[in-house]
């Protein structure tokens, strides 16, 4: 992937919406009863008027008419747009969610801060599977190809023991939101070795999510690995073994800590 993602490819096409002539109070129930909305563009047809937020409702009536408190001045996107560049104008305009308009200014999708993180994990997991594919490819002398699996965290063999209690709970964040980079995963003849992952598998055991999708690298011969070589000596034969520390115990910080007495 050396192609830079576009918006059109991120964007959301069916945008909510609302009009110039709603209340406030239709307004705030709508942002109420979408979960993950906190604000919606105001068009007319297909024109953007404006965009109105969760804070714009807030010391005025409630029959007063959106188009009074909506903000008009409005920074909008074009689907051919880098998503980088949309990172940008997001990040420096202080706004969560980019309106999208083609060249008849007709509104055409919305791209959020979200979609934007996730074009960028989507493009991280091809490197990385890459990466790999080539140094086995290389110390085993065998060929290889990928597939994009949905895997059972139950048949999975992990290769590292232990995962820290803190960032499970960035990785559940990652899950309930859809952000979460897919696992990498060696199938060496039959079983499934996880090779990347370990935290994303341990928060969505906690979830209770006994599947997640996968970049597979599949080894046509059944080769010698020596991360599974580790997890035998390490008694690693299922996710049940992996072990779950909590960071604030770390040696180092223990050691930092004492330091500062």
């Amino acid at each position: 992937m050396t192609e830079r993602p576009k918006v059109s490819e991120y964007m959301t096409r069916e945008v909510q919406t609302v009009s110039p002539t709603d209340t406030v109070a239709d307004v705030a129930r709508r942002i109420k009863e979408n979960e993950g909305h906190n604000g919606f563009p105001v068009s007319e047809g297909r024109k953007v008027q404006g965009f109105v937020t969760a804070s714009d409702l807030l010391l005025v009536g409630d029959d007063d008419p959106i188009f009074t408190i909506m903000a008009e001045d409005i920074v909008v996107g074009h689907p051919a747009m880098d998503v980088i560049d949309a990172a940008r104008v997001i990040l420096r305009s202080g706004i969560q969610k980019l309106p999208v308009v083609d060249d008849a200014d007709n509104l055409v999708g919305i791209i959020s801060n979200t979609d934007v993180v996730r074009s960028q994990i989507e493009r991280a997991t091809p490197e990385k599977v890459g990466k790999l594919m080539r140094t086995l490819e290389q110390i085993h002398d065998t060929s290889l190809h990928q597939e994009h699996r949905r895997v059972a965290l139950a048949d999975l063999t992990p290769t590292q023991g232990r995962v820290y209690a803190d960032e499970l709970e960035g990785r559940q964040y990652e899950l309930e939101r859809g952000l979460a980079e897919p696992l990498v995963v060696i199938d060496n003849a039959g079983e499934l070795v996880l090779a990347d992952g370990h935290h994303r598998v341990m928060a969505a055991t906690q979830l209770g999510i006994d599947e997640m999708d996968a970049s597979t690298i599949v080894v046509d011969e059944r080769v010698d690995l020596g991360m599974q070589r580790t997890a035998e000596k390490e008694g690693l034969e299922s996710i049940d073994d992996i072990e779950i520390v909590d960071y604030g115990r770390h040696p180092l910080i223990e050691t930092t800590e004492r330091l500062q007495e």
